[in-house]
């Protein structure tokens, strides 16, 4: 049997099919299933997305919020059990918006995903790929962005870029 102890990081730009593609490959393996949700329910566009993504889940599935300590979310979960993280970028807003310290925080969770305890599938947007930002906080954003998934790519052990609901495998 192969290394189940895996990093698949899936990047894309908005609605290219990043969560959907994580969903398939981590229910290719056996159950149970966890789903880690970054994403914090601040107006109605958000509560919808939200209720689309748990609609999409069925049984099996058991869901954990971690909008700020995703590292200490991963770290306490049992060995061996899939794990999708959805997604890095509304985590790092999260922590932009409470004006904490992104490079420790990073560095914090780069350090939980180098050592993987079961299969982890993690989203996270490509925000480069675009005009430069108007603004300060928007091109902040958009380099500590750049520099995380720099970090995650780096240590995962297979990176798939999503471009209108297809994988293209990267790494």
């Amino acid at each position: 049997m192969p290394d189940r102890k895996t990093l698949t990081f899936l990047i894309g730009g908005a609605r290219s099919g990043k969560s959907a593609h994580a969903e398939i490959l981590a229910t290719a393996l056996p159950p149970p299933w966890t789903y880690i949700a970054t994403a914090q329910a601040y107006d109605d566009e958000m509560r919808e997305r939200i209720a689309l993504h748990r609609s999409r889940r069925g049984e099996g599935w058991t869901t954990i919020d971690a909008p700020l300590d995703l590292a200490g979310a991963l770290a306490a979960l049992p060995d061996d059990r899939p794990v999708l993280v959805d997604c890095l970028t509304l985590w790092l807003t999260n922590h932009m918006l409470a004006e904490h310290d992104l490079d420790l925080e990073c560095r914090r969770l780069a350090e939980v995903l180098s050592r993987p305890r079961g299969p982890w599938f993690l989203v996270s947007n490509e925000v480069g790929q675009g005009i430069v930002p108007d603004n300060a906080l928007a091109r902040r954003f958009r380099d500590a962005a750049g520099r995380l998934n720099q970090q995650v790519a780096a240590i995962a052990d297979t990176v798939l870029l999503m471009v209108a609901g297809l994988p293209l495998k990267v790494k």
